[in-house]
């Protein structure tokens, strides 16, 4: 495939290494004989460290057949954590540093999650944008307070602690951003 027709989302390979496009700048030099050029921001699937690569429109990439299968976590097995398939069942064991900082935000159960797979092999996982937790501790609502943004400290379920408003509770359930990890509502 030509550089010229990647898109985002794509997985490629370079110098042996597999990455998914995150995103693609084109520019065409002005002047005689000017090329299309293309930068490629991609991250390492599995790994997620970045490379940005520039490449002319007529360069050739290597596309690598991803598959994504959705997925519910199930448990942690030691250093790995399991999904099972939505589908099928079959289960999914992931390392740590595959899921990265997504494992803040696994909790028993969680649905619609992505495992993405190589050859038959897990080697990425998307998570949803926002994931309902569990508040386990925070401080009590003051009396007379009123449901301000006032924020306080929140430890959840899955052992992170975000900002809250001061009207949440301990118990309550809430969304949270998982791009952000910041409080999103409550559920």
């Amino acid at each position: 495939m030509r550089a010229s027709e990647t898109k985002k989302g794509n997985v490629i390979e370079h110098n042996g290494t597999v990455y998914q496009v995150r995103d693609i700048e084109r520019s065409s030099p002005q002047g005689r004989g000017g090329n299309l050029k293309i930068r490629l921001t991609l991250y390492s699937v599995p790994g997620g460290i970045k490379l940005d690569l520039n490449l002319g429109g007529d360069d050739e990439v290597k596309e690598v057949e991803l598959t994504r299968r959705m997925a519910t976590y199930s448990y942690k097995d030691g250093e790995a954590f399991v999904f099972l398939d939505a589908e099928d069942y079959t289960p999914y064991q992931l390392d740590a540093d595959v899921v990265g900082d997504s494992a803040s935000y696994l909790a028993e159960g969680l649905e619609e999650c992505y495992v993405q797979i190589i050859d038959e092999a897990p080697v990425g996982l998307l998570i949803p944008s926002s994931v309902a937790l569990t508040v386990v501790e925070t401080a009590p609502e003051l009396k007379g307070g009123t449901a301000t943004k006032r924020p306080k400290p929140a430890r959840l379920n899955t052992g992170i602690e975000i900002q809250v408003p001061e009207y949440i509770a301990s118990g309550e359930k809430v969304w949270v951003n998982t791009s952000t990890g910041e409080f999103a509502g409550r559920v």
